[in-house]
């Protein structure tokens, strides 16, 4: 497990999207968990330098939902029914279909969510293509009570290297530019996926890194039940 996830080796900055003046122009120097401690501050700064919170070309249909803390820059597309809530930023070109959700996350320039799409806390790359039915879960299972989340996101390796640490206890993806998945994808809470990957349908995989240019696939049919660790 490598000790620093570098956001740069993930996720190109923005170049169009009129977030030149703000953090997010930067985003590629941060290690990953020093962004995630910094991030409700840093969205907050752009919301006080951007010229427009909601660029005039964007289409928002009349039956989504946009929160007032969102940025949402050129040519972007919100279909019916989708949410975009709480310090989100769609870059430009990025295209939400019907009935998504996205909260508090970074959506890379020309990225496309499919339809019902769900995404937490994360940050996805330019030109991704995350089909329909996808979500990234941002807070582990393992919680005593999920309302009020206090376990820490750490992503895992093989073998006893230890884990990643995300000092926060709300974390779903990184997922690289150019990453392509199916249909019927949970990931998360705590992964990332490097650039050019391809993930297939029916993946269910959280807490790992993903190198680049690779394919995940599911093939296992076993189900194990087993009791709960307390």
């Amino acid at each position: 497990m490598p000790e620093s996830i570098r956001i740069g080796d993930y996720v190109r900055p923005p170049a169009a999207s009129g977030l030149d003046a703000t953090g997010y122009a930067k985003i590629g120097e941060f290690e990953l968990s020093a962004f995630l401690t910094r991030w409700d501050a840093l969205h907050d700064d752009a919301l006080q330098v951007v010229p427009e919170r909601i660029h005039p070309t964007a289409q928002i249909h009349p039956t989504a939902i946009i929160g007032e803390d969102v940025i949402i820059g050129p040519g972007v597309r919100v279909h019916e029914f989708s949410t975009v809530r709480k310090r989100s930023v769609l870059a430009a070109g990025v295209s939400v279909g019907f009935g998504c959700e996205v909260t508090h996350s970074f959506v890379g320039e020309n990225t496309v969510l499919g339809h019902q799409v769900g995404v937490g806390h994360s940050i996805i790359g330019t030109d991704a293509h995350l089909s329909a039915n996808l979500v990234i879960a941002a807070i582990s299972l393992w919680n005593y009570d999920m309302r009020v989340p206090i376990k820490e996101i750490a992503l895992h390796g093989p073998g006893d290297e230890p884990p990643y640490r995300c000092t926060t206890s709300q974390f779903g993806g990184l997922i690289g530019d150019h990453v392509q998945t199916g249909s019927m994808i949970t990931l998360g809470p705590g992964i990332a996926v490097g650039r050019h990957s391809t993930i297939a349908a029916s993946v269910c995989m959280g807490s790992t890194v993903v190198p680049p240019a690779s394919v995940v696939r599911s093939s296992s049919p076993e189900v194990i039940i087993e009791p709960r660790r307390i």
